[in-house]
């Protein structure tokens, strides 16, 4: 058992219709941001989640820790559904879980200063006096490596670059001692140049808190070296899982392979393979059969009529493709 399970979970967002078009038009449309996904991650795992933009991803993150609520199927914390949880219940478990935003500067209050937007998240929970929340404040500060605390502590968000967000963002995930934490994009909005830093600062806190992540990213080089797992996410679904080796060095999918053919190579010499035609298409009418096969090379007869199912083919991996079923 993982310790999280998703168990064929689903989240459609229904299409708010114009007055006029509701009238005319009694059938409901939804977004099919998740589809019938699955997929397990075990304490103290890095699962990368890898896909391309519109693939349904930071749904998915945001299910893990029930920022939003699923349409079906099970979300499995330590084996407890937390698709069900309310009120009370619901929010002593978040202790437990925590997301890191992939904007930083929106997910902060311009109008709160560091040290409180950190400290909220105890005194939302109940947890010990005001000095109590200061101290602890201050202590994780230090720990992210924004010191002289003094100076950070009453900072306004504007104050900060792009890298001390993020910085203070770890910082207000952690405070609560969780056991799991979604990262979503940590680096996309910093500096090259700082980038290293906070996947750094991100594997140093790993340790010490000793967390399990959902990594989700579209960078794939980044994901090789974080990451235990990846599971490639296309149109709302998992088309792949396997260790990150395997998956870069064989990747078994037609939509896995294109994406590894895709990543950069550091040599102004070897042009990077487009192997990955046209646009992902719309989740609110996703094709039918295999959601890939209106751009897979190796699409066939069966691909357009039958959707595949994610299925075990060895040494610890799955993979929905027809060509391994």
């Amino acid at each position: 058992m993982g310790l999280i399970e998703f168990k064929r979970v689903k989240k459609y967002f229904p299409i708010q219709r114009g007055f006029l078009e509701s009238i005319f038009t009694k059938e409901k449309t939804f977004v099919r941001a998740v589809d019938d996904v699955s997929f397990s991650i075990a304490k103290g795992e890095v699962l990368g989640l890898v896909g391309e933009s519109g693939s349904g991803k930071t749904t998915t993150g945001r299910l893990c820790v029930r920022l939003i609520a699923p349409t079906d199927g099970q979300i499995l914390y330590e084996g407890k559904d937390i698709a069900k949880l309310h009120g009370k219940d619901l929010r002593l478990i978040r202790r437990r879980l925590q997301f890191t935003f992939q904007d930083p500067t929106s997910s902060l209050n311009p109008r709160m200063s560091i040290g409180n937007a950190i400290a909220d998240a105890m005194r939302l929970q109940g947890i010990g006096t005001s000095d109590e929340r200061k101290a602890r404040t201050e202590e994780i500060l230090e720990r992210v490596g924004l010191s002289p605390v003094s100076t950070f502590y009453n900072r306004l968000p504007h104050q900060l670059s792009g890298g001390q967000k993020q910085r203070v963002v770890f910082a207000r995930a952690t405070i609560l001692n969780p056991e799991f934490v979604v990262t979503d994009e940590p680096v996309a909005m910093v500096d090259v140049s700082i980038k290293a830093q906070i996947l750094e600062l991100m594997m140093d806190l790993k340790k010490e808190f000793d967390l399990t992540y959902l990594f989700i990213t579209h960078d794939l080089a980044t994901a090789r070296h974080v990451c235990d797992r990846i599971a490639v996410m296309y149109l709302g679904r998992i088309v792949e899982v396997a260790d990150r080796n395997r998956i870069y060095d064989d990747p078994l999918h037609p939509y896995s392979v294109g994406l590894m053919k895709a990543i950069p190579v550091p040599n102004p010499k070897v042009k990077s393979e487009a192997v990955l035609q046209g646009e992902i298409p719309s989740p609110i009418d996703p094709p039918t059969g295999c959601r890939f096969h209106p751009r897979c090379p190796k699409a066939f007869a069966r691909c357009p009529v039958e959707e595949p199912e994610l299925t075990d083919v060895g040494e610890d991996r799955q993979v929905a493709c027809h060509l391994y079923s």
